[in-house]
């Protein structure tokens, strides 16, 4: 058994598409109409046949409060790797992404946490 699909709540589908695309560097997978949403998922280039993150829409009226209770909590919604976490701070705060943690080093375990535009926080992080 493996990890085959996950997914992010997010705000705006359009809005988080460019985000993780343009800012984050994952590729569209794939973007099916279903109604006044789509099934859209992205993938690392790294991987392209990899685990698909589903950017889901957060219709559901559990999933602004879940959100926003998250986030007012400081815990990240997923959790991506990267060779370099303090490299990719400074990239992405160069593109203009606000951190809500800077790079912290926990033992073996490097992290940082970013918001990502729609509603979500994100944790990047590297082990040793």
């Amino acid at each position: 058994m493996r990890i085959h699909l996950s997914s992010v709540f997010v705000d705006d589908q359009d809005k988080a598409l460019r985000f993780y695309t343009d800012v984050l560097g994952f590729v569209k997978k794939h973007e099916i109409p279903l109604g006044a949403a789509r099934w859209l998922t992205v993938v690392s280039p790294e991987a392209p046949e990899g685990t698909e993150l589903l950017l889901e829409p957060d219709g559901h009226p559990a999933v602004k409060p879940y959100k926003t209770a998250l986030v007012a909590d400081g815990i990240p919604a997923a959790s991506f790797a990267v060779d370099d976490v303090p490299a990719e701070f400074e990239r992405l705060r160069g593109l203009g992404v606000r951190f809500t943690q800077e790079p912290v080093e926990m033992g073996p375990v490097t992290t940082a946490v970013l918001d990502d535009t729609c509603g979500n926080l994100i944790q990047i992080v590297h082990s040793a």
